[in-house]
């Protein structure tokens, strides 16, 4: 199934904050203005969530744009690394 991922970027003392990352089901993606990953179960999918969010607890950014690309590069990374790996079976 497909996942359109959404976050939170939140202000804080030290810059902004991503968390509270979710996956909801869709039917027509958007990796335009967002990140859509496929999961093949529900326990990957979840898995995936707490990576991000333990990925982007510490970090602080300057401004949305700059946490908005850093989500979707780490998102993209992680979800090409899973596809290469796949084909090396």
């Amino acid at each position: 199934m497909i996942y359109q991922l959404t976050w939170k970027t939140l202000p804080g003392l030290r810059g902004l904050a991503c968390s509270e990352f979710v996956a909801v089901p869709t039917t027509a993606p958007d990796n335009e203005r967002g990140v859509a990953r496929e999961f093949s179960t529900e326990a990957e999918r979840d898995a995936f969530l707490r990576r991000l969010e333990e990925t982007f607890a510490a970090q602080r950014f300057s401004n949305n744009a700059a946490a908005f690309e850093a989500v979707k590069a780490t998102a993209l990374e992680w979800s090409a690394s899973k596809e290469a790996k796949g084909h090396h079976r």
